[in-house]
């Protein structure tokens, strides 16, 4: 995969993304240039990831500042329509975290809005590669073994869901660019297959083996000594530790826990909420029954069955063995917490 991959790319006067609701059959891009475009494709997973939203949701002031300058909004119009992007998914902390910084230099204008939307990216990339050697080098000492090492993974955490390189993926990539990475297991990630779409296919760009499997394979995989550890993202985390991550995360940490195997979290600061004391103060969005009970728009359950689509769970800190960021790494669960950490 090239390096300059870029899920969010700022053109001059549109927001350039990657439309994930199409790969891997097709690789497209969507030109997005007014407010309601951009909720919509945050909503629907045409953009995604934490780190990702957060890049988008930092241009989006600058959308909502010329869309309003097209249209002649008042400065509370404009105002509005960025409250309704900071909005648009509300379990990823970095949206927020992203638009609000930025909205911080909304009455210096649109030159500065958008050198600070252009500084976020900047960071996050850079963050992205610090927390990639932290997190391979922690596998490494962790783990101890002289072969290279076999890796399962959950959801997307790669270029496409950041502003550049990955979180977790970002971990992965960092291994197998030093010749220390065996194989990786890529959980399909139901309903939407974030695995198996969009992991896999870079993982293919890269050219790293890898295994797409069920999840519900993966506490099989991981208790037969087929990993030596599970590396996921996260879109919020707690001053606690307790980490909210794709649905299906905390299994992976139930099983790596009772297999004595590493459960390693990578994560830009900007993802850890110190104003949310635990997992319980997180809020968990619930996405469209349909998702689960239709497979390509045709009904695989009963008429009469309802949809239960949690987007995301919490695994707990006591689960969580590490918390790579750019920073370095947290030992969670021995009693390293982000809230003593990382103010």
């Amino acid at each position: 995969m090239p390096r300059e991959l870029r899920a969010v790319d700022w053109t001059g006067n549109s927001l350039a993304l990657i439309d994930q609701t199409v790969l891997p059959q097709r690789t497209e891009t969507r030109d997005v240039r007014d407010v309601d475009d951009l909720v919509d494709a945050i909503r629907r997973l045409v953009v995604r990831g934490a780190p990702a939203i957060g890049a988008a949701g930092a241009y989006g002031v600058a959308l909502a500042m010329l869309q309003g300058g097209r249209e002649g909004w008042s400065r509370e119009e404009v105002l509005a329509a960025v409250a309704r992007v900071r909005a648009a998914r509300p379990t990823a902390v970095n949206l927020m975290v992203c638009v609000d910084r930025v909205l911080a230099r909304f009455d210096e204008g649109l030159d500065a809005v958008l050198a600070e939307a252009a500084q976020v990216q900047r960071e996050d990339v850079a963050a992205n590669r610090a927390m990639g050697e932290a997190g391979a080098d922690w596998l490494l000492k962790r783990v101890g073994e002289d072969r290279p090492l076999r890796i399962l993974t959950h959801c997307n955490t790669g270029a496409l869901a950041t502003a550049g390189w990955g979180t977790a993926l970002g971990v992965v990539r960092e291994l197998h660019a030093r010749g220390r990475l065996e194989v990786v297991y890529a959980d399909e990630t139901r309903p939407l297959l974030q695995g198996s779409r969009l992991t896999a296919w870079e993982l293919v760009q890269e050219g790293i083996p890898h295994y797409v499997q069920a999840d519900g394979a993966a506490a099989g995989t991981i208790l037969r000594g087929a990993v030596d550890a599970a590396v996921v993202g996260a879109d919020r985390i707690a001053a606690n530790g307790d980490t909210a991550n794709k649905v299906g995360t905390v299994g992976v940490a139930l099983a790596c826990a009772d297999a004595g195997v590493p459960f390693l979290v990578a994560a830009p600061t900007t993802t850890v909420d110190l104003s949310t004391a635990t997992g319980a103060g997180i809020h968990i969005e619930l996405r469209d029954g349909a998702e689960v009970l239709e497979w390509g728009g045709v009904r695989t359950a009963p008429a009469a069955s309802r949809g239960h689509n949690p987007a995301f769970d919490v695994t707990p800190a006591r689960l969580v063995t590490g918390l790579a960021t750019e920073r370095g790494v947290l030992e969670v669960s021995a009693g390293e917490l982000p809230g003593d950490r990382l103010r």
